[in-house]
């Protein structure tokens, strides 16, 4: 079994009750949760074209680049606060690329930044949001108990200016959950993901390098 599918069935195996918390104490129980033995199945079965893609830059641009990333992840963190300043002044900002975020669910902490996120709305404003959670990481995601962690997910959000109802609806969507596991299960397979960050740019996959290496191929690229 690939490393994917390990980390799949275990995040669909803590059951969506337990992805989303309604205040420190309290857990929501899910009346049918997803059992790792059929977390594929029940992924499979689920539509995901509600999902919206958040890209950047210009959807014309004849070189694409997709970012699969992790809000949990250290390296994707580092990533963000500095090549990818540098990818935005000069290819994403310019029009050069059109350039994609996927998430990357290796845990379910990752998942519960991701609805915050995501609860922004628009793709601009997730960018937004998202910079606030990569800067705050090492904050948020040592914070302890998975209630500690979701609050410091809120206080994010309010600091972004996302209301605490709106959150509250956005954390308890259960089918939001399936659907995201879902399409990020699709996603990483279809594009063979196992780490990250991993860049896909043009088709073609990559690991994470220095920002020189990747301007360099964009630029092959866009030959």
């Amino acid at each position: 079994m690939s490393r994917l599918m390990i980390v799949s069935a275990a995040v669909a195996a803590l059951g969506v009750g337990a992805y989303f918390v309604t205040s420190p104490g309290t857990s929501v129980t899910p009346a049918n949760p997803l059992g790792a033995a059929n977390a594929q199945e029940a992924s499979a079965d689920i539509d995901t074209s509600s999902i919206v893609e958040m890209s950047q830059g210009n959807p014309d641009a004849p070189v694409t680049v997709i970012e699969y990333a992790s809000f949990t992840c250290p390296h994707c963190a580092s990533f963000h606060a500095g090549a990818y300043k540098e990818l935005k002044a000069d290819y994403i900002d310019t029009g050069k690329i059109n350039f994609v975020y996927r998430e990357v669910y290796f845990d379910r902490y990752g998942l519960w930044a991701s609805m915050i996120a995501r609860c922004a709305g628009t793709p601009d404003k997730f960018f937004g949001m998202a910079d606030l959670i990569y800067a705050g990481q090492s904050e948020w995601a040592r914070a302890g108990e998975p209630t500690a962690i979701v609050e410091e997910l809120r206080k994010i959000g309010r600091l972004a200016g996302l209301d605490g109802d709106t959150m509250e609806a956005c954390l308890q969507d259960g089918a939001k959950a399936q659907t995201l596991v879902a399409w990020y299960q699709e996603n990483a397979e279809a594009d063979g993901v196992e780490s990250t960050p991993t860049f896909v740019i043009n088709g073609e996959k990559h690991s994470n390098m220095p920002y020189a290496d990747m301007a360099a191929i964009i630029d092959a690229a866009a030959e």
